[in-house]
């Protein structure tokens, strides 16, 4: 009997994905959805880095691309890399992907064999789980809580290794807490596996969304940059979701895996996509400004909103646009003959009964929680939260 792959078989659907699919659906039967499920900011490309896009067009560039990315746009990155995070890489050390997910997968699939542990704190991105299991490695999950700003701890991290550990994975400001460590929650980190043979992927997509502190990279200790992958990229900061640039930053002898491993599958990543984001990442990080102040001042607007929900207890995120509240207290309780067991049901009746699109928690390896995006209009998440305050109040 002819079947999909065991790969395949193994693979969960993203939830973010699934969950943003019942919202359109829902929609296009004529019901009002407000959807808070992707983490995609509702602000256009700046004009700066469009302007370029169609420089690039009148300019011809429709050719296949390096592998690894432009030579110029590398050593634009490495501009960044050293301006912003005082990071030193030469452009042979850059690889660049379509988005950083992509990034990811190389990585995994350049260094994980089959048994190999990776660590992954939780809450983690709905994408490591899976990435990790399609490498064939074995995700070694350890929880964190709303008490420690769901951040892992040096004790937790030691415990968690083991002979077959080969990776720790985690990221910063995170998805889906926005929770950020500071320079001296990464130096505990860093003395813990500094002496071990164990790689390092600091995955630094919200970089710039960043509230209340300096960014700080675990790549900036000399005692691990070797061994450490920086992945970054254009969706979130530059509001370039749709364009598909990511890429990491490495030793050579990784960068060069890399680039073996995307030269089987994609290749290059899109020309005129190259040529905008040599333009952004050029710019100074001050030009996206306005939308981290606008991210900003709606994290305060929605932070205040659910602090008014009875039930819901909330950490105060320090970077990206999402809040990942703990909702456990309404397991148990029903509305109209259903009665919710976990997050992904409370998460659905949130869509059916409240109309608002969130993320169950299970996603992200936090069963007591959901996720929901502050990246809509200030408008929108006023009324997504009474919405929610409502159907909440509504389960006894």
């Amino acid at each position: 009997m002819l079947k999909e792959s065991y790969r395949l078989q193994n693979l969960e659907e993203s939830a973010t994905i699934a969950m943003s699919q019942k919202s359109r659906e829902l929609k296009a039967k004529g019901v009002d959805v407000i959807n808070l499920s992707l983490g995609e900011p509702d602000f256009n490309t700046p004009d700066f880095i469009k302007e370029a896009a169609k420089k690039a067009i009148d300019d011809n560039y429709s050719k296949y691309t390096p592998v690894n990315g432009y030579e110029d746009l590398r050593a634009a990155i490495c501009t960044k890399l050293k301006r912003d995070n005082n990071l030193e890489y030469a452009p042979n050390q850059i690889v660049v992907s379509t988005g950083a997910k992509q990034s990811l997968a190389n990585i995994m699939l350049s260094l994980i064999n089959p048994g190999d542990e990776v660590i992954i704190p939780a809450p983690y991105w709905v994408t490591y789980v899976e990435i990790v299991k399609m490498a064939e490695g074995i995700p070694v999950i350890v929880e964190t809580g709303i008490d420690t700003d769901f951040k892992i701890s040096a004790n937790q991290l030691k415990n968690a290794i083991t002979a077959k550990t080969k990776m720790l994975l985690y990221s910063s400001p995170c998805n889906p807490t926005g929770s950020v460590y500071s320079k001296e929650e990464l130096q505990t980190l860093v003395d813990v596996v500094k002496d071990k043979d164990i790689f390092i992927v600091s995955d630094e997509i919200y970089e710039l969304i960043n509230f209340n502190s300096k960014h700080y990279s675990i790549a900036q200790f000399d005692e691990v940059k070797e061994k450490t992958i920086v992945v970054n990229g254009l969706s979130k900061a530059f509001a370039m979701t749709g364009w598909r640039l990511g890429y990491m930053a490495s030793s050579k002898w990784i960068a060069d895996a890399c680039t073996k491993m995307q030269g089987q599958f994609t290749s290059g990543t899109n020309s005129i996509t190259q040529r905008a984001a040599v333009n952004a990442l050029l710019a100074p990080a001050s030009s996206v400004d306005y939308m981290v102040k606008e991210f900003n001042k709606r994290r305060d607007l929605v932070y205040t909103l659910a602090s008014e929900i009875k039930g819901i207890k909330l950490n105060k995120p320090g970077g990206a646009f999402y809040l990942f509240p703990e909702v456990d207290a309404f397991f148990g309780k029903s509305y109209n003959g259903k009665t919710i067991k976990d997050a992904d049901d409370l998460s659905l009746y949130l869509l059916e009964e409240g109309h608002v699109a969130t993320v169950s928690g299970s996603a992200f390896g936090s069963p007591k929680c959901i996720r929901f995006s502050y990246a809509a209009s200030e408008k929108e998440l006023v009324e997504a939260m009474k919405r929610i305050k409502t159907a909440l109040e509504k389960l006894q």
